[in-house]
């Protein structure tokens, strides 16, 4: 009798860890049907905007391969603080479109890497603010210092927000705040790129006329 009893307690004890482990793998693998409604109607957005930043990664290297003749080693920190942000922010709106186009998502599938990607661009940017307005290390005008530094800083807390809002379940909210932070992050490196590509034009030596 004392056998039966404990043997059952272990059977009742396996199937409660079973059914619990069950609920915890559907909560973060099945997606919710309103947040498949939600990613469908957005596929096209993030398919467009992605496609876009993609492309803008690969036409940056294209002219950095073009102005290497005044990419020096005395240029180097001028390059971490204006070239390489524009990369960053162009990879970080390809990686918040490739995972909101992923087929399956629960929110907080959705929610996590979307906030974590926004914290480290976040951080990024906030080291930008420093260099560039606090410390005042390169000699910019106000609107390099807005778009280099805070404008994209504001792209990256408003993702922030718009991850820390699907944990509620509250998706519009958070689709219309994660698009304009994406637009945001966006147009602020398309802005940065047209920038440096005419500096790169003004600085690169033109080369003389073709010799008889």
């Amino acid at each position: 009798m004392a056998f039966n009893m404990i043997r059952n307690n272990c059977n009742t004890h396996k199937q409660f860890n079973v059914r619990c482990g069950r609920q915890r793998q559907h909560r973060w693998t099945v997606m919710d049907p309103s947040l498949s409604a939600l990613l469908h109607e957005w596929h096209d957005f993030y398919a467009l905007v992605g496609t876009a930043s993609a492309t803008l990664v690969g036409l940056m290297f294209v002219a950095v391969s073009i102005g290497t003749t005044i990419f020096t080693e005395d240029h180097r920190a001028a390059m971490t603080a204006f070239i390489t942000p524009t990369v960053v922010h162009f990879a970080a709106v390809l990686f918040a479109c490739l995972v909101a186009s992923m087929p399956s998502h629960s929110w907080n599938t959705l929610g996590v890497p979307l906030g974590a990607g926004a914290l480290a661009g976040a951080v990024y940017s906030g080291g930008l603010v420093v260099h560039m307005i606090v410390r005042r290390r390169f000699k910019v005008d106000l609107e390099d210092r807005l778009f280099y530094a805070l404008v994209p800083l504001a792209g990256y807390l408003l993702a922030i927000v718009a991850a820390a809002t699907l944990f509620t379940h509250n998706g519009a909210v958070s689709a219309d705040l994660f698009a304009t932070a994406v637009l945001t992050l966006l147009f602020s490196a398309i802005r940065n790129a047209w920038d440096m590509m005419v500096w790169i034009v003004i600085k690169t030596p033109a080369s003389g006329p073709p010799q008889a």
